[in-house]
């Protein structure tokens, strides 16, 4: 996994880098830089996210801020 989210970044900043290279030449790089974002955004990310967090627990995912736990009276 960590090798095919390695190749979608290289990919991804290609897209990105391409892009910035047509629109500095007068062209239109705009769609270029668009699908690299996309590819970004509804691709790499939610692999990541799923790589990252595959072998865990729902509760280890979440945030735990535990308000009835720890209150602190130093400040009044």
């Amino acid at each position: 996994m960590k090798k095919i989210l390695f190749i979608l970044i290289i990919i991804i900043f290609g897209f990105i880098a391409f892009g910035y290279f047509q629109k500095n030449n007068g062209l239109n790089g705009d769609k270029w830089i668009g699908i690299g974002i996309l590819f970004l955004t509804f691709l790499l990310i939610p692999l990541f996210l799923y790589s990252r967090f595959k072998n865990k627990k729902n509760r280890e995912r979440m945030l735990n801020f535990n308000i009835k736990g720890n209150k602190s009276t130093e400040n009044q």
